[in-house]
């Protein structure tokens, strides 16, 4: 059995873990809490494979280190807000509202484990592509390594302002104007960790896309191959998942539609001039 059979099976037990356990609990942030480790399982079984197989290269250990410490950060942040202590996510509790309770749990089925646990494996699929690829680290490694810890400090730095902000609204009696972080990043993006967060993992997809390119793979098949569906579709996950949290954020606090008209929602920007109504 090679790595990526291992993968995929480790990934379909942690999805049957996580469905058996949302139906005990009645808690569907299963996946959550998963979500920072198993990535950094699977990317060290890449790593043990190749080594295993004598194709290990230092690029392969690099990505290994590197999602280790996208694991590390996100792990500290999500218990420090409560996510094991029995948590849920209140998006689901509002989705679950919305719903009747079987087409909930054809949700919980088919997005919440299915679609994420298997987009889960995907990101990872990169050093699967470094594992096929075992040639020397080259400059563009270099650059991508250094993008990749940039964008883990962006969000670091992201989540501990708004971190520092909720818990000032909690100091506050939970009332705390305008209600969200809108300073630091904040002020130049919407959702700077959201952003950081996805931007780790294009970078992550350019390091195993050089390993590829560099062996002669070319630009199809090199720079662009198929491992980009994982981070592309992690795009399209947190672009979901922004809009659905902005609707609720909206509707909670009046500010926030001034707030979308001057900040950009996802890539940092200079905040734009709000427009002046013309006086009659």
């Amino acid at each position: 059995m090679d790595a990526l059979q291992i993968v995929v099976l480790v990934a379909a037990l942690a999805s049957l873990v996580c469905w058996i356990l949302s139906l005990i609990t009645r808690d569907t942030s299963w996946v959550d809490r998963a979500w920072s480790i198993v990535p950094v399982v699977y990317v060290w079984i890449f790593v043990a494979g190749a080594f295993t197989a004598d194709v290990g290269s230092a690029r392969i250990v690099l990505m290994g280190i590197l999602v280790t410490a996208w694991g590390a950060r996100l792990t500290f942040n999500f218990a420090r807000k409560g996510g094991y202590t029995g948590m849920e996510d209140y998006r689901w509790a509002i989705l679950r509202k919305r719903m009747r309770p079987w087409q909930f749990q054809v949700f919980n089925l088919l997005f919440i484990i299915g679609y994420q646990m298997t987009l889960l494996v995907l990101i990872t699929l990169p050093a699967w592509l470094a594992a096929q690829h075992p040639t020397a680290l080259t400059g563009w490694d270099a650059l991508f390594t250094i993008a990749f810890l940039g964008f883990l400090v962006g969000e670091t730095v992201a989540d501990q302002q708004q971190w520092n902000f909720h818990q000032r609204k909690k100091q506050a009696g939970g009332d705390l104007a305008p209600g969200f972080a809108t300073t630091g990043l904040f002020r130049y993006s919407r959702h700077p960790n959201f952003f950081f967060e996805q931007a780790q993992w294009w970078a992550f997809y350019a390091l195993g896309a050089t390993a590829a390119a560099t062996a002669g793979a070319g630009v199809l098949g090199g720079v662009l191959n198929p491992t980009i569906v994982g981070a592309a579709l992690l795009t399209v996950l947190f672009l979901g998942s922004t809009i659905f949290t902005e609707s609720i954020t909206a509707s909670k606090y009046p500010a926030y539609a001034d707030y979308r008209q001057t900040t950009s929602m996802l890539v940092p920007w200079p905040p734009r001039r709000r427009a002046v109504a013309p006086q009659s």
